[in-house]
């Protein structure tokens, strides 16, 4: 039998790859499974066997990689000690009377509680329980008070600590604490637009947002003072890092333990919520480190194809601007996104899109801004949806399609917003410039 091209067996790995994946088989097994096949192909059985219990090893032992637990601990510890519900309610006292107040304060108290999540699936999973009751019982229409959840949600990503920023920082070799501090200023650019997006539908069709009762002042900063907790935890981490007071792995550490102190000093986590987070914050590492450590070794398959030389190869071939090169990028990742999550979206392409960035002369700080608002597009647009699809677990008495019609608008904005940060990187690039 001839010997096949290397090129000839990258194209049959990611094939493999896409076939396992419709198959159902958990993507960081799929990569993993193919990437060791194809490693071993192409040099030899004992090698690969080898790369496995190594690369397993150095994932699973790698301090820096301790990043994504504890951030991902400080995000359970915080959902279950009840602060969005107190971030919701701040916001709705102060915003609540205008017209579509409801969804401003959902997407004020999202961005609140991305900023100590990190999660976007969870900040949309939390506000399908919180906002959605409030803003039914007010009669908001159920397409508009789904559509905003479900962008409101997408904030978890921009805003530190983003567990996708950390995954693209450990993959390319970035300061994680530069890509937190980055997302910051596209994060409120995020939140302004989405309000300016409610409040233009609420200008064209005044009919569809009903008007709440205003909140008298006394209310109003008695719900202020309910939100110094999750104000305190954010300064404390973020103020941290900018202030080169702690490395991202040591505020991941710091933010997991200031939410515990300050969620159990408040008598706001029992015994069974703290056992719940610390669950919850292990099967969703495991399920990260599984995608990783699969991403890893599909990685090195990809490396003795050269695939990541070759793709670079062509798209610089190809005669476009770097900005046109740029744009086919986000086409492909906005087709991605029809078909992947966030997070595999982003382990899967990066290897193998970050050189060509570099041989475009792009920031790699800011293209890590850009890659993940891209994929997080991905988590609201039709046909799949991620946080579309959180939501409608929560939420039964609500279709697909109602859902998807009340994202349109903000998928718009969110298109807007990306043409608006590849026009002026300096948005994103502001704050880690001044640390």
């Amino acid at each position: 039998m001839p010997e096949l091209s290397p090129d000839l067996v990258a194209v049959i790995g990611f094939v493999t790859l896409f076939a396992l994946m419709l198959l159902r088989v958990p993507v960081g097994m799929a990569m993993g499974l193919v990437g060791v096949s194809g490693y071993s192909y192409m040099s030899g059985s004992t090698p690969a066997l080898k790369m496995v219990g190594q690369t397993s090893m150095r994932i699973v032992t790698d301090y820096t990689f301790g990043v994504i637990p504890m951030f991902l601990l400080m995000g359970a510890i915080v959902t279950r000690s009840g602060m969005s519900r107190e971030l919701f309610q701040a916001a709705n006292r102060f915003v609540g009377h205008w017209r579509g107040g409801l969804g401003i304060a959902t997407i004020a108290a999202c961005a609140g509680f991305a900023a100590i999540s990190g999660s976007s699936v969870a900040t949309a999973a939390t506000f399908s329980t919180v906002a959605y009751p409030e803003m039914r019982r007010f009669n908001y229409p159920q397409s508009f008070a789904t559509g905003v959840i479900a962008a409101g949600g997408t904030l978890g990503a921009m805003f530190p600590p983003s567990i996708v920023l950390a995954v693209y920082g450990l993959i390319t070799q970035q300061d994680i604490g530069k890509l937190f501090v980055a997302g910051i200023l596209p994060g409120f650019l995020a939140v302004s637009m989405y309000m300016s997006t409610i409040a233009i539908i609420g200008r064209v069709r005044p009919g569809w947002l009903p008007i709440a009762p205003a909140s008298g002042w006394k209310e109003r900063f008695r719900a202020l003072r309910e939100v110094w907790a999750p104000v305190l935890l954010f300064l404390f981490v973020i103020g941290g890092l900018y202030g080169g007071l702690f490395t991202p792995t040591e505020a991941g550490g710091m933010g997991a333990a200031g939410a515990l102190i300050i969620s159990v000093a408040r008598g706001r986590l029992s015994q069974a919520d703290l056992l719940a987070s610390l669950l919850q914050a292990t099967r969703t590492a495991a399920a990260v480190f599984t995608v990783l450590i699969g991403a890893i070794l599909f990685g090195y398959f990809l490396t003795v194809t050269q695939t990541p030389q070759k793709v670079t190869e062509f798209v610089t071939g190809l005669g476009l601007s770097p900005h046109g090169a740029l744009v086919l990028i986000m086409l492909m990742y906005l087709v991605l996104g029809c078909l992947m999550d966030a997070m595999a979206m982003i382990i899967l392409t990066v290897p193998i899109i970050f050189p060509v960035i570099q041989a475009l002369g792009f920031d790699p700080v800011w293209f890590g801004v850009i890659i993940v608002m891209t994929v997080e597009l991905g988590l609201i647009h039709p046909p799949v949806g991620m946080n579309v699809f959180v939501i409608k677990t929560v939420v039964k008495d609500v279709s697909f399609s109602t859902i998807f019609y009340g994202v349109l608008p903000f998928v718009v904005t969110d298109i807007l917003r990306l043409a608006i940060l590849i026009a002026f990187p300096v948005i994103a690039l502001y704050l880690p410039s001044r640390m």
